[in-house]
Order: C-alpha cells, then structure tokens, then sequence
C-alpha cells in the first residue's frame, strides 16, 4: 500500500512566483492562480533528503510540501527568503498548518474523508487537488485571525460608545476600512476561494475530488463568514464615521455660536465705553 502525506503553510501574505521560478530556471510567466511546482532535482541542496518529494508555492503566500516534514518546509522557506528577504521578517511561520494523508490501496473504493482519503489507484491530478485546497484553507485561517483582531478592535470603540465617548480619528477609521477591505480582496483575488482549478473544467475525476476536498474544509462556508463579517465590520465603520462627522460638525457650530456671540459682546463694549 502507497502512502503520501501532504503538508501545508501560510508563510506569508503574498509569494512572488515569478522570482522564484526565474531563480530555479522555469521559464513561463506565472499568473496569480498558477501553482509553482518544485520537483525532486529542483528540491536537491535544500531538503537534506530530497527523494520522492515535491513542493508546491502559491502566490497567496503558501506553501505545501508533499511527504515533507515540518523541517524541510522550514528549510525551503530558509531559502526562498534568501531570494526574496522581504520574507524574512516571518519568525513565526508555521503558526498557520494543516496536513492530510493519502493511501492508495488497490482493494478500496474511493473514500475522501477530513484528514485522508483512500483511493485505489493514484491520478495524476491528485497531488495537485489536494495541495490546492490545504493551501486556501490555512490561507482562510490566517485572514480569519485577522479578521478577528479587527473585530476586537471595533468591539473596544463600541465600548467607548456605551460610556457616551467618541475619540476616533480619520485616519484610524480609515485604517480600519482599508484593512478590511484588503482581507476581503485577499480572500476572492489572492486565495480564490471561489475558482474552481482549470485542471477541473476538462477532467471531471478533478472536478470531483475537488469539490469533495472543498466541501469538507469548508471553503465556501468559512468564505460567507469570513464575507458577513467583512460586511458588518464596514457597516459599523460607517455609522462610526458617521457619528464623528456629526460630533465634528456639532463641535464647529458652537464655535461659530461662541464666536458670534463674542463678536456681540465686543460690540456692545464699544458701543457703552
């Protein structure tokens, strides 16, 4: 019995593809939904056992490692950060990880199940399906945390509502906003959650295993979550703007009061004396 096991990482927000393939002397342009595959002969030097192993690299920021371990996959982002420091600053970068385990036994039906799947013959597009879907679902999981930290954030000004306080600026509403706008661009442009692989639309066994790998991670459930909450966040951003404009404007008309009033006085003064 055959037997691979798969390993996935967000490492970072985005992975420049093309430099790393110009690195490794893979001519072709890659677009944002290509997939960087690295074979045994390309993983040779990084990997202290490179035999029946290969990595894919996703320009979301992922990467996932066929039968490696955790140490060959920090290994290979040792490297790739070499030729692209900006990734460099990433200390902590298995924080986000999944795996999944795949037999391959002549006596079983097809079975896919949430850590493994069964199979009674490999297909060549299996690796690929697999390596797909770990890598949108830890790529979910770090714009899910995010998503969280900022609804803490938004949950602390509500707290100063509840006291009658509003001292929010512009520029920390505006933060806020764009940071919400930029993970719910991540999750349809960078991850897209929502697009099927190419391979799927003219070999329908892909197509399958796919939208069965799909569903049991949850992608398109934790996808209208993550784009409720999304949603939510900007309307509550708004009705802040809203109110601090208000309290602005408020704030202006009684200094224009004040001053009219003290332009009253002085003509008074000048009128007595």
């Amino acid at each position: 019995m055959q037997s691979m096991n798969f390993l996935a990482v967000s490492v970072a927000q985005e992975l420049n593809l093309n430099q790393f393939a110009k690195h490794f002397g893979i001519e072709k342009k890659f677009k944002w939904e290509d997939t960087l595959i690295l074979k045994e002969h390309q993983l040779k030097g990084i990997f202290n056992d490179h035999h029946n192993k290969t990595a894919y690299l996703f320009h979301f920021g992922c990467l996932v490692g066929m039968n490696c371990t955790k140490h060959d996959l920090s290994d290979l982002y040792n490297y790739i950060s070499k030729i692209d420091t900006s990734l460099a600053n990433n200390i902590n970068h298995f924080k986000y990880n999944d795996s999944y385990l795949v037999e391959i036994n002549s006596d079983r039906e097809l079975e896919v199940h949430h850590n493994f799947m069964v199979a009674p013959r490999l297909l060549e597009h299996y690796p690929q399906m697999i390596a797909i879907v770990l890598a949108r679902s830890v790529a979910l999981d770090r714009i899910e945390e995010n998503i969280e930290k900022v609804s803490d954030e938004i949950e602390k000004i509500i707290d100063y509502l509840d006291h009658g306080k509003l001292n929010i600026g512009d520029d920390k509403l505006a933060k806020l906003s764009a940071q919400v706008l930029r993970y719910k661009y991540n999750t349809i442009s960078y991850v897209m959650v929502l697009d099927k692989p190419d391979i799927t639309w003219y070999k329908e066994d892909a197509e399958i295993l796919f939208m069965q790998l799909a569903e049991l991670f949850e992608l398109q459930e934790r996808y209208e979550n993550l784009r409720h909450k999304t949603e939510t966040i900007m309307d509550i951003t708004e009705v802040f703007t809203i109110l601090t404009h208000a309290k602005r404007g408020t704030r202006l008309e009684w200094m224009i009061i004040i001053l009219i009033a003290f332009e009253i006085i002085i003509s008074l003064v000048e009128k007595l004396f």
